[in-house]
């Protein structure tokens, strides 16, 4: 999942995410099913069925399109349409490999009477954007009442008006759970147009056999025996942080286009040599799965998931430079026609115990307040896991990434779009 906080003001103040989680670790947080006791003995075959993505499309909904130069939204069916469209990663909520069901999500439509179309269609947030930017652009349905994207991505979405308003009366769980710097985040001040899903850091993962000494740098990346072997992502934000840390950069300070340009030319020197395999989104699993990958940048929930479901392969670790922190948010674009309902979903998301089988099973951070405490009783394992409830150790060797402004994100990722190919 990718995912860096870069918002659009410049001057914006950084989000104290770090003391939320540290405070998170430290506080208890349903007894539900976790991923270890799903999957135990699940093969590749499991997790490649969940990695196939589906498209969604559609029209303009009553209501929806552009109003004297600004969006409004679409009209709320909500009340005479007991329906969810919820666009997500792959691996990010909790499926029963033995029923094809996604156990969380089946308690919430039984319980609410609320159908929910699930579909993971998200590889990248910029894949994502790119692939339905003009409707986005006129307000149209995209096929999505709900989205999760990344921080930098709300951001963007916020500031071109492509996103709705939530209502606050029908998410009292949001209101009394989340971590207060959460609702607080500095690119969406009390929460009004985004609602935090998961968390996580981005550093570097290996394959355990093929890779016996592990990964502790970016250098250890460029060794000559993973050449071809080697993939990165292709989440600007995600991959140039790690690029800029490794040289030495603070990348919450006050950096510019000579930090960039140089960490960039790291990048395309691995990728002309042909030491990159390949630069990718949420798939590049796949390549760790088949073995064509032993040694890459990766989200870390990710790695946890596929040691369960392919008898602990790999390992993860933040880089001795630095590893990268981010989150994920639920947004409904202007064509989203049933707001009430998602908001009736998120509230449920944000019961502790719900948010607890959850992270159970995606094994990302949680930003519900009572979720750990709720994790012992589940698995006291997973909740002593700090890539799930980081310790203030992990936590001091991560970072968020500054805010870029407007003008640096368009430049920033046209330059390394080309760099990378596209």
């Amino acid at each position: 999942m990718s995912r860096d906080f870069a918002f659009p003001d410049a001057d914006a103040p950084r989000d104290p995410v770090i003391d939320s989680l540290v405070r998170m670790s430290r506080q208890a947080a349903g007894t539900g099913l976790t991923r270890r006791s799903l999957l135990a003995g699940a093969g590749a075959a499991g997790i490649l069925s969940l990695l196939a993505a589906c498209g969604t499309g559609g029209t303009t909904p009553s209501g929806g399109g552009q109003t004297g130069g600004a969006l409004s939204p679409a009209t709320d069916l909500s009340d005479t349409e007991k329906l969810v469209r919820w666009s997500n990663w792959t691996l990010y909520l909790d499926y029963d490999d033995a029923t094809g069901t996604y156990p969380t999500l089946e308690k919430f439509i039984e319980q609410s009477g609320i159908d929910v179309t699930y579909t993971e269609d998200i590889d990248s947030n910029d894949s994502y954007f790119g692939k339905y930017q003009n409707q986005l652009s006129n307000g149209q349905d995209i096929g999505a009442d709900v989205m999760t994207l990344t921080d930098w991505m709300a951001a963007r979405l916020m500031r071109l008006g492509y996103v709705q308003e939530l209502n606050h009366d029908n998410m009292p769980n949001v209101t009394a759970n989340m971590l207060p710097e959460y609702m607080n985040a500095t690119f969406d001040e009390g929460r009004k147009y985004s609602v935090t899903w998961q968390g996580g850091f981005t550093g570097l993962a290996w394959n355990k056999e093929q890779v016996p000494n592990g990964l502790h740098t970016l250098d250890d990346l460029w060794d000559p025996q993973y050449k071809g072997r080697v993939i990165v992502l292709d989440e600007m934000l995600d991959t140039m942080a790690l690029l800029l840390m490794a040289n030495g950069v603070d990348i919450a300070s006050d950096w510019g286009d000579d930090e960039f340009d140089d960490a960039l030319e790291v990048l395309k020197k691995h990728i002309a040599s042909g030491q990159i395999r390949q630069v990718k989104g949420n798939s590049y699993k796949e390549d760790l799965i088949s073995g064509d990958a032993v040694a890459v940048l990766a989200w870390s929930g990710d790695i946890t998931q596929l040691n369960f479901e392919n008898g602990d392969r790999w390992d993860f670790a933040l880089p001795e430079s630095g590893g990268d922190l981010w989150a994920d948010n639920f947004l409904v674009p202007m064509g989203g026609s049933h707001t009430k309902n998602v908001e009736t979903m998120i509230d449920y998301y944000y019961e502790p115990a719900v948010a607890a089988e959850v992270a159970a099973y995606v094994n990302y951070i949680c930003p519900v307040e009572g979720a750990r405490e709720e994790m012992e009783k589940i698995d006291p394992e997973l909740a002593e896991n700090e890539l799930i409830f980081p310790t203030e150790e992990y936590l001091a060797n991560s970072q968020t990434i500054r805010p870029l402004t407007p003008e640096e994100d368009s430049k920033y990722n046209q330059m390394f779009q080309q760099a990378i190919g596209n």
